[in-house]
């Protein structure tokens, strides 16, 4: 047996095994939530809800328009990056997963990938205990 594939194999296990028990994490209220969609088009981004609890969220975005398009979740001040999805061709969706605390945010949706996008408001709540 050649001592060189041996070795190959079984670092390639434990990397397999360290990455199956890396993906095992708490979600902490988000067990039962649905993702929260998002429609953009050429010239709308529709946030299927205007709020959320705290902890983790997913965002389906979909591109109903004719560009590829982006989609920002940013702080109340619009400029610190929470999280983003690029690259979302017509057609296609995608999905944006955020750990958010209580506050306020902005929406954006950049069709063309480029310039401000065309933002909202959305609102983050204390989760409810149970």
């Amino acid at each position: 047996m050649n001592p060189r594939l041996t070795t190959t194999t079984t670092v390639l296990l434990a990397i397999t095994a360290l990455g199956a028990l890396g993906a095992c994490t708490d979600n902490q209220g988000s067990s039962n939530r649905e993702a929260i969609e998002v429609v953009s088009t050429d010239d709308e981004c529709r946030v299927a809800e205007p709020t959320a609890e705290s902890g983790n969220l997913v965002f389906d975005v979909r591109n109903d328009g004719s560009q590829v398009t982006e989609f920002y979740l940013f702080g109340s001040d619009g400029r610190r990056v929470v999280g983003e999805v690029e690259n979302i061709g017509p057609g296609l969706t995608r999905q944006l997963a955020v750990t958010a605390s209580p506050g306020e945010y902005v929406t954006a949706c950049k069709p063309g990938m480029a310039g401000d996008g065309i933002r909202g408001t959305f609102t983050v709540t204390e989760t409810e205990p149970g």
